[in-house]
């Protein structure tokens, strides 16, 4: 799991590895740069053309850097550099100089009326003009610079972060839109946001050796839970352990119409390892679920289409409710029951929390620890809307902590908000789970996991981490356009192999 800090503790981060390792900050600088060429030239052959658009501050000594390790190899590089009010910095002069003396074909733009033709003899053009210290929106000659990148015909590629991008807050004007941002040892928060993929792209992280103890000492709100993600927290199983000892899981789903969702969250919560499931379905669905989930055993509600009867409730280790529940009056009342009557740590989704937006008294009834599912529009009707990704974010903590419990904002980096207002951004999964029906089958998983006794936030880390990581390793075998919900169940046991210590 990695932190992501604010772009304050990034410049921290760089002095003080500076200060412990004894060197000068041109050699951090230089050790950025191999790292960004180790990973440029597994990316570009050295026939490509590549172009280097460098501001004058440490970014642009960046880029000066990256021209001359480029031209060592053998690629054909040009470095235009666009000067602004402030006095280059140290480093950036310092690596000018050496890229003088190795053949670099530099170039300065001092005036938008030099050319409209910069990079039309250019396939691959880096972005070295500003780094995650921007503080404002970029204005003239600056702006124009990053519009004529943005229409250049070629790949486009920043170095740490985007050009007009603010690492931790939101972005007002020009940005220039990168294919691949390769960031410097942790990501940056804009990286997570929506409303940033057109100027982020496909990113990727280098290490370049920042203090270890400074990045575990220093203190954030926000992490990305990535490489072997929550792997550490699995449990273990011992050779007598039986089915009572993981959890009696009762999951509350389905209606005339949509006994899919009920058939997909029973079949991913059996798959989770839990001890036992009882399903609570309407009479209509009692055939299909004997015959699509032989593990479950069924509990037949009183009516022939809807929830209007919840079993007794003493008995399990948790509850899941909502996929396929429509919002009928007497599903209202029933789900009320449940609230009053459930105590414990429970997961909500689809159709129930529509219905919790529906009727705000409900939310001072939801346990706390319990998990909370949402998609944006059901988030949006649970939280209210919000000005841009950022604002949702600052609802989702504040969700959260007001409810003590995990709210799961579902998408690309599932944002998981912890009671004491910390998000993770989970790591894995990919387009091909936007489908219908991969909402269900995450619900079934972290009912199966709560059975097992896993904390809250745990339980919604690993199960949000296995959900993704078993779309991913169908994808290879499946494509991404012909995924299905039900083919991450298929493979979330080779995602438990995966994950496994």
């Amino acid at each position: 799991m990695l932190k992501i800090l604010s772009a304050q503790q990034i410049k921290a981060l760089d002095a003080y590895t500076i200060e412990q390792a004894a060197i000068e900050s041109i050699d951090l600088m230089e050790r950025a740069c191999r790292t960004f060429l180790n990973w440029y030239v597994e990316k570009f052959d050295e026939r490509l053309r590549t172009g280097i658009v460098c501001g004058t501050g440490n970014n642009g000594g960046d880029g000066l850097g990256v021209a001359r390790m480029l031209i060592e190899r053998g690629y054909p590089v040009t470095v235009w550099i666009v000067r602004g009010d402030t006095a280059p910095s140290g480093d950036f002069n310092i690596n000018l100089e050496s890229a003088k003396t190795s053949s670099v074909r530099i170039f300065e733009i001092l005036n938008k009326e030099q050319t409209d033709n910069f990079f039309g003899e250019i396939d691959v053009l880096i972005d070295a003009l500003f780094g995650s210290g921007l503080s404002r929106p970029l204005t003239g000659l600056h702006q124009w610079i990053i519009e004529t990148m943005n229409n250049a015909p070629v790949k486009r590629v920043a170095i740490d972060i985007p050009s007009g991008l603010m690492a931790d807050k939101v972005s007002i004007g020009t940005v220039f839109k990168a294919d691949y941002t390769i960031s410097f040892q942790l990501p940056k928060l804009a990286f997570f946001l929506p409303q940033n993929h057109p100027f982020v792209g496909e990113w990727c992280l280098v290490d370049i050796g920042l203090n270890k103890n400074f990045i575990r000492e220093s203190e954030t709100k926000f992490y990305y839970i990535a490489g072997k993600g929550p792997r550490h927290v699995l449990k273990q199983r011992s050779k007598f352990d039986h089915k009572g000892t993981f959890g009696h899981a009762l999951l509350i789903v389905g209606s005339l119409g949509k006994m899919g969702a009920a058939v997909l969250s029973s079949r991913a919560a059996v798959r989770s390892g839990l001890g036992l499931l009882t399903v609570h379905i309407p009479r209509c669905g009692n055939i299909i679920m004997q015959t699509s989930v032989p593990e479950a055993m069924v509990s037949l509600d009183r009516n022939e289409e809807m929830l209007t009867s919840p079993p007794s409730l003493e008995h399990f280790t948790t509850v899941g409710v909502g996929p396929g529940l429509g919002t009928s009056y007497d599903t209202v009342k029933a789900l009320q029951y449940v609230l009053e009557h459930f105590r414990q740590p429970m997961v909500i989704d689809a159709d129930a929390l529509n219905i919790i937006s529906e009727n705000r008294e409900l939310l001072q009834l939801i346990p706390p620890g319990t998990i909370l599912t949402p998609h944006p529009k059901e988030f949006e009707r649970l939280a209210g809307k919000s000005h841009d990704d950022y604002h949702r974010l600052e609802k989702l903590r504040s969700l959260a902590m007001q409810l003590q419990s995990v709210v799961v904002l579902k998408g690309a980096f599932t944002a998981i908000a912890a009671p004491d207002g910390s998000i993770y951004f989970n790591g894995t999964g990919n387009p091909g789970m936007a489908t219908g029906g991969t909402g269900d089958v995450l619900t079934g998983i972290l009912t199966g996991l709560l059975a097992q006794k896993y904390e809250p936030l745990q339980a919604a880390q690993v199960g949000v981490y296995l959900h993704g990581l078993s779309g991913d390793l169908a994808v290879p075998e499946l494509g991404v356009n012909s995924l299905i919900a039900s083919d991450i169940i298929d493979f979330l046991p080779s995602a438990f192999l995966k994950l496994h210590p």
